[in-house]
């Protein structure tokens, strides 16, 4: 008896051992990649960063708005947690999204054409030109490759078969904008640059993105590339991709060719810099507008689709394309909703909308009538 339990509590203790081996191995396989995942942080060295105006104290800060509405009364960080845990119904589509898998054409549109991959992805063709708006391939739009939110619906075409791009556009570098594996794939798939906001640049150099291919700029700045011009425009938002946030800047685009203009929001809460915006460079043929993962506690860094409206209308923004919805599940609302609350309120202003399946091309000389695609898949 007095050699069995040693015996007992020695392969006691192996089981343990083994256990937690197991689980360290484990924890470790899928926290592979995530110190180079976070990206470089700027160290506030930076000149012109220390210079930004929108820079201050060692942070970036969204500019003074009396529009933005702070979260409502009662709805907080634990009740938001608590419902993201609890209230999942109807969050994910219950059968597969109806994707269109055909390659964009070998030649860009002469006019302004853009296909949306999903999520905020999209390739804005505008006058002979490619733009690739924040792409996102990876599986999760997480730090993480085995753990986060995972994709909805697969990516409707591979990655390295686009067409060449002459610029890929980045709005702020939150992981469902700037993912890490997507860019090194681009580095090798595409020779175009990377236009990001202030501080990003950081991040691309850490993932192997050449000096020559990096374009970083601040609010209201422009770089032309051929007969593009790209400017930077406010967003009312914040960064990060790990503990310390707002190191780098956020921002909308404005896409001008020689005759016509996109813009894209980036994320963003409703501000009156929409106006000014509109005022500055539009109107735009077409605004690619964000849509979802809004809430009554999120109101001043994402918009609802009331809001989504009500900016598009203030842009000048001509054809409405709804983006930041479908792909993952990063909102507390119904997975329709977004696209549904939308239609009814631009249905109420005479906004023309579009609403692409993810991979589909839109013509914005001969948009598509609304085929409700969507109904019944949640």
């Amino acid at each position: 008896m007095s050699e069995a339990l040693p015996r007992t509590t020695r392969r006691g203790r192996l089981l343990t051992l083994t256990a937690l081996a197991a689980g360290l191995g484990a924890a470790a396989w899928a926290l592979r990649g995530l110190p180079g995942s976070f990206g470089r942080n700027p160290d506030g060295r930076d000149e012109r960063i220390r210079n930004s105006p929108q820079y201050a104290d060692g942070t970036f800060h969204n500019a003074p708005s009396e529009l933005v509405r702070r979260s409502e009364p009662g709805r907080s960080v634990p009740d938001s947690l608590r419902r993201a845990v609890f209230e999942k119904n109807g969050r994910t589509p219950v059968r597969p999204v109806p994707l269109v898998r055909e390659l964009p054409p070998a030649t860009a549109a002469e006019g302004v054409a853009v296909t949306w991959f999903g999520h905020a992805s999209a390739l804005v063709e505008i006058e002979g030109s490619r733009v690739l708006l924040d792409p996102i391939w990876s599986e999760r739009c997480s730090p993480l490759s085995r753990v986060g939110p995972r994709r909805l619906h697969p990516a409707p075409v591979p990655l390295a078969a686009l067409p060449p791009v002459d610029v890929v556009l980045i709005s702020h570098d939150h992981y469902d904008h700037l993912d890490m594996e997507t860019v090194k794939r681009l580095v090798h798939s595409q020779s175009a640059p990377f236009a990001v906001p202030l501080g990003i640049g950081g991040h691309l150099r850490r993932w192997g993105v050449p000096e020559h291919r990096i374009i970083e700029l601040d609010w209201d700045e422009t770089c032309t590339l051929g007969d593009l011009h790209l400017t930077l425009t406010a967003a009312h938002h914040f960064s990060g991709r790990s503990f310390r946030r707002n190191s780098t800047l956020w921002g909308s685009w404005v896409v001008a060719g020689p005759n016509r203009r996109v813009f894209y929001t980036g994320d963003s809460g409703y501000f009156e810099g929409y106006a000014a915006i509109g005022a500055q460079h539009g109107p735009f043929d077409a605004a690619l507008v964000q849509i979802g993962a809004y809430d009554a506690g999120w109101a001043d860094i994402h918009m609802t689709p009331e809001d989504a409206v009500l900016a598009h209308r203030e842009l000048g923004g001509g054809l409405l394309l709804p983006v930041h919805w479908c792909t993952f599940n990063l909102g507390l609302h119904p997975w329709a909703e977004p696209v549904e609350r939308l239609l009814t309120e631009a249905k109420a202003h005479d906004v023309p909308v579009a609403v692409p399946r993810p991979g589909q091309r839109i013509d914005l000389d001969a948009p598509p009538e609304l085929d409700s695609w969507w109904t019944g898949l949640a």
